[in-house]
Protein backbone atom coordinates (compact mmCIF):
# COMPACT_ATOMS: atom_id res chain seq x y z
CA UNK A 1 0.00 0.00 0.00
CA UNK A 2 2.43 2.41 1.06
CA UNK A 3 6.10 1.76 2.44
CA UNK A 4 7.34 4.90 4.29
CA UNK A 5 11.22 3.87 3.58
CA UNK A 6 12.10 3.68 7.43
CA UNK A 7 14.30 0.57 6.91
CA UNK A 8 14.58 1.16 2.98
CA UNK A 9 16.19 3.98 3.46
CA UNK A 10 19.13 2.21 5.05
CA UNK A 11 19.71 0.43 2.44
CA UNK A 12 19.23 2.47 -0.69
CA UNK A 13 20.34 5.87 1.10
CA UNK A 14 23.97 4.67 0.13
CA UNK A 15 23.55 5.35 -3.13
CA UNK A 16 20.19 8.06 -3.07
CA UNK A 17 21.45 10.27 -0.38
CA UNK A 18 24.74 10.72 -2.28
CA UNK A 19 22.43 11.72 -5.28
CA UNK A 20 23.34 9.33 -7.33
CA UNK A 21 19.90 8.72 -8.93
CA UNK A 22 16.30 9.25 -8.81
CA UNK A 23 14.79 7.21 -6.00
CA UNK A 24 13.39 4.43 -8.34
CA UNK A 25 14.73 1.40 -6.89
CA UNK A 26 11.09 0.29 -4.68
CA UNK A 27 9.02 -2.61 -5.75
CA UNK A 28 6.02 -0.92 -5.85
CA UNK A 29 7.57 2.06 -8.20
CA UNK A 30 8.38 2.99 -12.00
CA UNK A 31 7.24 1.69 -14.65
CA UNK A 32 6.20 3.45 -18.68
CA UNK A 33 3.57 0.64 -19.51
CA UNK A 34 0.05 1.86 -19.91
CA UNK A 35 -2.76 0.48 -17.71
CA UNK A 36 -4.57 -2.03 -19.70
CA UNK A 37 -8.38 -1.13 -21.12
CA UNK A 38 -11.21 -2.12 -20.02
CA UNK A 39 -11.88 -5.79 -21.34
CA UNK A 40 -16.05 -5.43 -20.76
CA UNK A 41 -17.59 -2.08 -18.64
CA UNK A 42 -14.98 0.39 -17.12
CA UNK A 43 -15.21 1.87 -14.24
CA UNK A 44 -17.48 5.17 -14.30
CA UNK A 45 -15.31 8.70 -13.83
CA UNK A 46 -15.41 9.63 -10.20
CA UNK A 47 -17.34 12.96 -9.84
CA UNK A 48 -15.58 15.78 -8.47
CA UNK A 49 -18.43 16.37 -5.73
CA UNK A 50 -17.94 12.59 -4.76
CA UNK A 51 -16.26 12.36 -1.61
CA UNK A 52 -15.09 9.29 -0.79
CA UNK A 53 -12.68 9.36 1.35
CA UNK A 54 -13.56 11.75 4.60
CA UNK A 55 -12.35 12.78 8.15
CA UNK A 56 -14.10 14.07 10.77
CA UNK A 57 -13.49 17.47 11.65
CA UNK A 58 -10.77 17.56 14.32
CA UNK A 59 -8.82 14.80 12.19
CA UNK A 60 -9.51 17.15 8.68
CA UNK A 61 -7.32 20.14 10.84
CA UNK A 62 -4.40 17.71 11.84
CA UNK A 63 -4.45 16.41 8.31
CA UNK A 64 -4.39 20.05 6.56
CA UNK A 65 -2.01 20.79 9.26
CA UNK A 66 1.03 18.12 9.07
CA UNK A 67 0.45 17.64 5.06
CA UNK A 68 1.54 21.40 5.02
CA UNK A 69 4.73 20.32 7.31
CA UNK A 70 5.45 17.48 4.92
CA UNK A 71 4.96 18.97 2.10
CA UNK A 72 7.21 22.06 3.26
CA UNK A 73 9.62 19.86 4.73
CA UNK A 74 9.81 17.58 1.37
CA UNK A 75 10.54 20.35 -0.53
CA UNK A 76 13.08 21.94 1.45
CA UNK A 77 14.82 18.88 2.35
CA UNK A 78 15.52 18.46 -1.60
CA UNK A 79 16.62 22.46 -2.52
CA UNK A 80 18.52 22.36 0.92
CA UNK A 81 20.53 19.49 0.07
CA UNK A 82 21.28 21.16 -3.21
CA UNK A 83 22.29 24.32 -1.93
CA UNK A 84 24.52 22.30 1.04
CA UNK A 85 26.36 21.24 -1.09
CA UNK A 86 26.82 23.88 -3.39
CA UNK A 87 28.17 26.04 -0.76
CA UNK A 88 30.63 23.61 0.05
CA UNK A 89 32.38 23.82 -3.14
CA UNK A 90 31.68 27.66 -2.72
CA UNK A 91 33.48 27.69 0.08
CA UNK A 92 36.37 25.30 -1.32
CA UNK A 93 35.38 23.19 1.79
CA UNK A 94 35.14 19.64 0.04
CA UNK A 95 38.73 20.77 -1.35
CA UNK A 96 39.82 21.13 2.64
CA UNK A 97 38.61 17.48 2.27
CA UNK A 98 40.56 16.00 -0.27
CA UNK A 99 43.70 17.74 0.97
CA UNK A 100 43.29 16.71 4.47
CA UNK A 101 42.49 12.94 3.33
CA UNK A 102 45.62 12.48 1.35
CA UNK A 103 47.28 13.48 4.43
CA UNK A 104 45.68 11.17 6.27
CA UNK A 105 47.26 8.19 4.16
CA UNK A 106 49.66 8.01 1.01
CA UNK A 107 46.97 5.47 -0.85
CA UNK A 108 44.36 6.46 -2.66
CA UNK A 109 41.41 4.13 -1.83
CA UNK A 110 42.66 4.81 2.12
CA UNK A 111 42.06 8.55 1.28
CA UNK A 112 39.11 7.78 -0.85
CA UNK A 113 37.35 6.13 2.14
CA UNK A 114 37.97 8.91 4.07
CA UNK A 115 36.77 11.33 1.71
CA UNK A 116 33.88 9.69 0.71
CA UNK A 117 32.57 8.43 4.53
CA UNK A 118 33.35 11.99 5.59
CA UNK A 119 31.11 12.95 2.53
CA UNK A 120 28.19 11.17 3.96
CA UNK A 121 28.67 11.62 7.62
CA UNK A 122 28.34 15.97 6.38
CA UNK A 123 25.30 15.06 4.52
CA UNK A 124 23.49 13.08 7.00
CA UNK A 125 24.08 15.59 9.48
CA UNK A 126 23.52 18.73 7.27
CA UNK A 127 20.16 16.75 6.68
CA UNK A 128 19.61 15.98 11.15
CA UNK A 129 17.57 19.06 11.52
CA UNK A 130 14.91 18.93 9.06
CA UNK A 131 14.61 15.01 10.07
CA UNK A 132 14.01 16.83 13.43
CA UNK A 133 11.66 18.86 12.70
CA UNK A 134 9.88 16.14 10.66
CA UNK A 135 9.81 13.78 13.84
CA UNK A 136 8.50 16.07 15.89
CA UNK A 137 5.58 17.01 14.09
CA UNK A 138 5.00 13.20 13.66
CA UNK A 139 5.24 12.97 17.24
CA UNK A 140 3.21 16.04 17.93
CA UNK A 141 0.52 14.89 15.97
CA UNK A 142 0.57 11.17 16.74
CA UNK A 143 1.47 9.56 13.99
CA UNK A 144 5.19 8.69 15.56
CA UNK A 145 5.21 6.86 19.05
CA UNK A 146 8.99 6.38 19.16
CA UNK A 147 11.09 7.63 21.73
CA UNK A 148 14.02 9.99 20.99
CA UNK A 149 16.45 7.37 21.79
CA UNK A 150 15.16 5.02 19.55
CA UNK A 151 14.75 7.61 17.17
CA UNK A 152 18.20 8.51 17.46
CA UNK A 153 19.50 4.81 17.43
CA UNK A 154 17.76 4.33 14.21
CA UNK A 155 19.41 7.69 12.46
CA UNK A 156 22.83 6.15 13.44
CA UNK A 157 21.80 2.92 11.79
CA UNK A 158 20.66 4.50 8.69
CA UNK A 159 24.16 6.28 8.80
CA UNK A 160 26.25 3.40 9.48
CA UNK A 161 24.75 1.25 6.54
CA UNK A 162 25.11 3.93 4.43
CA UNK A 163 28.64 4.63 5.00
CA UNK A 164 28.97 0.73 4.87
CA UNK A 165 27.16 0.45 1.20
CA UNK A 166 27.86 4.22 0.03
CA UNK A 167 31.48 5.03 0.60
CA UNK A 168 32.65 1.98 -1.22
CA UNK A 169 30.32 2.58 -4.08
CA UNK A 170 31.47 6.11 -4.41
CA UNK A 171 34.75 5.44 -4.32
CA UNK A 172 34.69 2.92 -6.84
CA UNK A 173 32.13 5.49 -9.47
CA UNK A 174 35.73 7.74 -8.74
CA UNK A 175 38.18 5.15 -9.60
CA UNK A 176 36.02 4.50 -13.16
CA UNK A 177 35.63 8.37 -13.37
CA UNK A 178 39.84 8.37 -13.15
CA UNK A 179 39.74 4.90 -15.78
CA UNK A 180 37.99 6.41 -18.27
CA UNK A 181 37.46 10.19 -18.55
CA UNK A 182 36.21 10.27 -21.40
CA UNK A 183 33.55 8.15 -21.64
CA UNK A 184 33.48 7.30 -17.58
CA UNK A 185 29.21 8.25 -17.30
CA UNK A 186 28.58 4.85 -19.33
CA UNK A 187 31.02 2.84 -17.07
CA UNK A 188 29.32 4.26 -14.09
CA UNK A 189 25.94 3.28 -15.56
CA UNK A 190 27.01 -0.47 -16.48
CA UNK A 191 28.28 -0.77 -12.90
CA UNK A 192 24.93 1.21 -11.32
CA UNK A 193 22.37 -1.77 -12.90
CA UNK A 194 23.72 -5.31 -10.90
CA UNK A 195 24.26 -2.66 -7.96
CA UNK A 196 20.43 -1.80 -8.29
CA UNK A 197 19.62 -5.57 -8.24
CA UNK A 198 21.88 -6.22 -5.46
CA UNK A 199 19.84 -3.79 -3.37
CA UNK A 200 16.27 -4.93 -4.33
CA UNK A 201 17.77 -8.62 -3.02
CA UNK A 202 19.34 -7.47 -0.06
CA UNK A 203 17.02 -4.79 1.17
CA UNK A 204 14.52 -7.10 3.17
CA UNK A 205 17.38 -8.34 4.94
CA UNK A 206 18.03 -5.33 6.46
CA UNK A 207 14.54 -4.72 8.36
CA UNK A 208 15.28 -6.60 11.37
CA UNK A 209 18.10 -3.84 12.11
CA UNK A 210 15.11 -1.64 12.67
CA UNK A 211 12.07 -3.30 13.46
CA UNK A 212 11.13 -6.80 14.95
CA UNK A 213 9.27 -9.07 12.81
CA UNK A 214 7.99 -12.49 13.25
CA UNK A 215 6.24 -15.29 10.47
CA UNK A 216 2.59 -13.71 10.21
CA UNK A 217 1.03 -17.29 10.72
CA UNK A 218 2.71 -17.64 14.08
CA UNK A 219 -0.53 -15.23 15.52
CA UNK A 220 -2.62 -14.95 12.69
CA UNK A 221 -3.11 -18.38 11.60
CA UNK A 222 -6.86 -17.69 10.33
CA UNK A 223 -5.59 -14.90 8.10
CA UNK A 224 -3.13 -16.37 6.65
CA UNK A 225 -5.38 -19.23 5.57
CA UNK A 226 -8.16 -16.49 4.50
CA UNK A 227 -4.58 -15.16 2.41
CA UNK A 228 -4.01 -18.71 0.90
CA UNK A 229 -7.37 -18.23 -0.88
CA UNK A 230 -6.08 -14.64 -3.04
CA UNK A 231 -2.90 -16.61 -2.88
CA UNK A 232 -5.16 -19.18 -5.01
CA UNK A 233 -6.71 -16.61 -7.33
CA UNK A 234 -3.68 -14.62 -8.21
CA UNK A 235 -1.45 -17.12 -8.50
CA UNK A 236 1.19 -15.44 -6.73
CA UNK A 237 4.59 -17.16 -5.26
CA UNK A 238 4.42 -16.16 -1.69
CA UNK A 239 3.79 -19.14 0.41
CA UNK A 240 2.96 -19.09 3.98
CA UNK A 241 6.81 -18.72 5.14
CA UNK A 242 7.15 -15.72 3.53
CA UNK A 243 4.58 -13.86 5.23
CA UNK A 244 5.78 -11.34 7.45
CA UNK A 245 4.30 -9.28 10.81
CA UNK A 246 6.47 -6.00 11.52
CA UNK A 247 6.03 -4.74 14.87
CA UNK A 248 6.13 -1.61 13.94
CA UNK A 249 2.92 -0.23 16.13
CA UNK A 250 6.07 0.38 18.95
CA UNK A 251 7.14 3.13 16.74
CA UNK A 252 4.15 4.28 14.27
CA UNK A 253 0.25 3.96 14.25
CA UNK A 254 0.06 4.26 10.91
CA UNK A 255 -1.20 1.16 9.05
CA UNK A 256 0.82 -0.05 5.83
CA UNK A 257 2.03 -3.27 4.31
CA UNK A 258 4.54 -3.59 1.20
CA UNK A 259 6.44 -6.18 -0.73
CA UNK A 260 9.80 -6.66 -1.03
CA UNK A 261 12.79 -8.45 -2.47
CA UNK A 262 13.24 -10.70 -5.35
CA UNK A 263 14.05 -14.31 -5.76
CA UNK A 264 14.76 -15.86 -2.84
CA UNK A 265 14.47 -12.93 -0.05
CA UNK A 266 10.69 -11.92 -2.35
CA UNK A 267 8.15 -11.44 0.81
CA UNK A 268 4.79 -9.45 2.10
CA UNK A 269 5.27 -7.97 5.04
CA UNK A 270 2.07 -6.63 6.55
CA UNK A 271 2.56 -3.88 9.66
CA UNK A 272 1.04 -4.89 12.80
CA UNK A 273 -0.76 -2.03 12.79
CA UNK A 274 -2.75 -3.20 9.56
CA UNK A 275 -3.46 -6.85 11.19
CA UNK A 276 -4.75 -4.90 14.70
CA UNK A 277 -7.08 -1.96 12.83
CA UNK A 278 -8.27 -3.27 9.41
CA UNK A 279 -10.73 -6.08 9.47
CA UNK A 280 -9.53 -9.34 7.57
CA UNK A 281 -11.29 -8.06 4.31
CA UNK A 282 -9.40 -5.21 3.88
CA UNK A 283 -6.53 -6.93 5.05
CA UNK A 284 -7.04 -9.33 1.78
CA UNK A 285 -7.79 -6.23 -0.23
CA UNK A 286 -4.35 -4.94 0.75
CA UNK A 287 -2.69 -8.16 0.26
CA UNK A 288 -4.58 -8.35 -3.36
CA UNK A 289 -3.03 -4.80 -3.99
CA UNK A 290 1.19 -6.26 -2.96
CA UNK A 291 0.28 -9.37 -5.12
CA UNK A 292 -0.21 -6.83 -7.57
CA UNK A 293 3.15 -5.42 -7.87
CA UNK A 294 4.63 -8.99 -8.27
CA UNK A 295 1.83 -10.48 -10.86
CA UNK A 296 2.33 -7.31 -13.13
CA UNK A 297 5.85 -7.48 -12.85
CA UNK A 298 6.50 -4.44 -11.53
CA UNK A 299 10.04 -4.74 -10.68
CA UNK A 300 11.36 -5.82 -13.58
CA UNK A 301 9.53 -2.87 -15.72
CA UNK A 302 10.55 0.18 -12.95
CA UNK A 303 14.26 -1.45 -13.41
CA UNK A 304 14.02 -1.62 -17.14
CA UNK A 305 12.74 2.02 -16.81
CA UNK A 306 15.57 2.59 -14.58
CA UNK A 307 18.14 1.98 -16.93
CA UNK A 308 17.01 3.27 -19.44
CA UNK A 309 16.34 6.39 -18.05
CA UNK A 310 19.66 6.89 -15.84
CA UNK A 311 21.68 6.04 -19.04
CA UNK A 312 20.13 10.00 -20.52
CA UNK A 313 20.60 11.48 -16.94
CA UNK A 314 24.10 10.28 -16.75
CA UNK A 315 25.22 11.37 -20.00
CA UNK A 316 23.85 15.09 -19.65
CA UNK A 317 25.11 15.44 -15.81
CA UNK A 318 28.77 14.22 -17.35
CA UNK A 319 28.40 17.04 -19.61
CA UNK A 320 27.08 19.47 -17.08
CA UNK A 321 29.54 18.52 -14.39
CA UNK A 322 32.55 19.13 -16.80
CA UNK A 323 31.11 22.69 -17.77
CA UNK A 324 30.90 23.42 -13.93
CA UNK A 325 33.95 22.31 -13.31
CA UNK A 326 35.40 24.60 -16.25
CA UNK A 327 33.03 27.23 -15.77
CA UNK A 328 33.87 27.87 -11.61
CA UNK A 329 36.41 24.77 -11.13
CA UNK A 330 39.22 27.08 -10.04
CA UNK A 331 36.89 28.73 -7.77
CA UNK A 332 35.78 25.45 -5.86
CA UNK A 333 39.56 24.34 -5.69
CA UNK A 334 39.27 21.86 -8.78
CA UNK A 335 40.52 21.62 -12.20
CA UNK A 336 39.99 17.94 -13.26
CA UNK A 337 36.11 15.89 -12.61
CA UNK A 338 38.52 12.99 -11.96
CA UNK A 339 39.66 14.36 -8.76
CA UNK A 340 37.36 14.06 -5.46
CA UNK A 341 36.29 17.57 -5.45
CA UNK A 342 35.74 17.56 -9.09
CA UNK A 343 33.38 14.15 -8.55
CA UNK A 344 31.81 16.42 -5.81
CA UNK A 345 30.63 18.38 -8.56
CA UNK A 346 29.22 15.34 -10.80
CA UNK A 347 27.28 14.44 -7.42
CA UNK A 348 25.92 17.85 -7.21
CA UNK A 349 24.80 17.45 -11.33
CA UNK A 350 22.71 14.59 -10.39
CA UNK A 351 21.41 15.84 -7.27
CA UNK A 352 20.20 18.55 -9.62
CA UNK A 353 18.67 16.48 -11.88
CA UNK A 354 17.07 14.34 -9.23
CA UNK A 355 14.86 16.67 -7.97
CA UNK A 356 14.06 18.09 -11.32
CA UNK A 357 13.23 14.17 -12.60
CA UNK A 358 11.44 13.59 -9.29
CA UNK A 359 7.81 14.77 -10.67
CA UNK A 360 8.52 12.12 -13.66
CA UNK A 361 9.50 9.37 -11.69
CA UNK A 362 6.46 9.75 -9.01
CA UNK A 363 4.19 10.16 -11.99
CA UNK A 364 5.38 6.45 -12.92
CA UNK A 365 5.08 5.42 -9.19
CA UNK A 366 1.37 6.92 -9.25
CA UNK A 367 0.56 5.32 -12.22
CA UNK A 368 1.84 1.64 -11.05
CA UNK A 369 0.09 2.11 -7.65
CA UNK A 370 -3.35 2.80 -9.51
CA UNK A 371 -2.70 -0.78 -11.50
CA UNK A 372 -1.83 -2.31 -8.45
CA UNK A 373 -5.16 -0.58 -6.41
CA UNK A 374 -7.32 -1.89 -9.72
CA UNK A 375 -5.37 -5.30 -9.21
CA UNK A 376 -5.72 -5.51 -6.04
CA UNK A 377 -9.88 -4.67 -6.15
CA UNK A 378 -10.05 -7.50 -8.64
CA UNK A 379 -8.20 -9.88 -6.79
CA UNK A 380 -10.84 -9.78 -3.77
CA UNK A 381 -14.08 -10.04 -6.24
CA UNK A 382 -15.67 -13.41 -5.20
CA UNK A 383 -13.85 -13.36 -2.21
CA UNK A 384 -15.14 -10.40 0.01
CA UNK A 385 -18.99 -9.79 -0.07
CA UNK A 386 -18.47 -6.36 -1.88
CA UNK A 387 -14.86 -5.25 -3.27
CA UNK A 388 -16.08 -1.74 -3.76
CA UNK A 389 -16.89 -0.88 -0.06
CA UNK A 390 -13.95 -2.84 1.01
CA UNK A 391 -11.55 -1.15 -0.94
CA UNK A 392 -13.14 2.36 0.16
CA UNK A 393 -13.21 1.41 3.85
CA UNK A 394 -9.39 0.42 3.37
CA UNK A 395 -8.18 3.89 1.48
CA UNK A 396 -10.30 5.44 4.14
CA UNK A 397 -8.23 3.60 7.10
CA UNK A 398 -5.00 3.98 5.38
CA UNK A 399 -5.77 7.80 4.95
CA UNK A 400 -7.32 8.52 8.75
CA UNK A 401 -4.12 6.55 10.11
CA UNK A 402 -1.38 8.94 8.33
CA UNK A 403 -3.72 11.86 8.67
CA UNK A 404 -3.30 12.15 4.69
CA UNK A 405 -5.09 15.66 3.13
CA UNK A 406 -8.08 14.72 1.59
CA UNK A 407 -7.68 17.31 -1.01
CA UNK A 408 -3.78 17.85 -1.84
CA UNK A 409 -3.44 20.97 -4.20
CA UNK A 410 -3.15 19.32 -7.39
CA UNK A 411 0.66 20.84 -7.75
CA UNK A 412 1.84 18.92 -4.88
CA UNK A 413 0.28 15.80 -5.60
CA UNK A 414 1.86 15.81 -9.07
CA UNK A 415 5.07 16.91 -7.74
CA UNK A 416 5.93 15.20 -4.21
CA UNK A 417 3.21 12.19 -4.05
CA UNK A 418 4.25 8.37 -5.30
CA UNK A 419 1.35 7.03 -4.78
CA UNK A 420 -2.44 8.89 -5.84
CA UNK A 421 -3.97 10.92 -3.06
CA UNK A 422 -6.33 8.99 -0.43
CA UNK A 423 -9.27 10.57 -2.08
CA UNK A 424 -8.34 9.33 -5.58
CA UNK A 425 -8.11 6.26 -4.73
CA UNK A 426 -11.31 5.94 -2.82
CA UNK A 427 -12.95 7.74 -5.65
CA UNK A 428 -11.98 5.19 -7.89
CA UNK A 429 -12.31 2.18 -5.86
CA UNK A 430 -15.93 3.59 -5.35
CA UNK A 431 -16.95 3.47 -8.86
CA UNK A 432 -14.64 0.88 -10.30
CA UNK A 433 -17.71 -2.27 -10.82
CA UNK A 434 -16.46 -3.99 -13.98
CA UNK A 435 -18.94 -6.72 -13.40
CA UNK A 436 -21.85 -4.86 -13.88
CA UNK A 437 -23.84 -6.09 -16.63
CA UNK A 438 -21.71 -9.16 -17.28
CA UNK A 439 -18.31 -7.47 -17.41
CA UNK A 440 -14.92 -8.36 -16.26
CA UNK A 441 -12.16 -6.45 -14.84
CA UNK A 442 -8.92 -6.06 -16.83
CA UNK A 443 -6.90 -8.42 -15.04
CA UNK A 444 -9.13 -11.10 -14.07
CA UNK A 445 -11.77 -12.78 -16.49
CA UNK A 446 -14.24 -13.38 -13.58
Amino acid sequence: MRFRRTARVAVCSAAFLAGLFPQVLAAQNATTQEAPAPVAVAAQAPSSSVQAYTLPPDKLAKAIAISRIRNILNIAGSVWGIVFVWLLLATRAWAGLERWAQEISGRRWIQGVVFFATYLIIGALADLPLDWIGEHYERRFGISVQGWGSWLGDVGKTLGLTILIGAPILLLFNWIVRRWPRRYWLGIWVVTLPILAILTFVEPLFVPLFFKQEPLAKNHAVLVAKLETVVVRTGIDIPPDRMYLLKAGVKYTGINAFVAGIGATKRLVMWDTATDQLPDDEVLFVFGHESGHYVLHHIPKGFALSAVGLFFVYAACAAFAVWMVRRSGARWGTTELSSRTGFVVLLFSISIASFLLEPVSNAVSRHFEHQADVYGQEAIHGIVPDPQKTAVAAFNALGRSWLDDPNPSPFIEFWLYDHPSAQHRANFALHYDPWANGGHGEFFKN
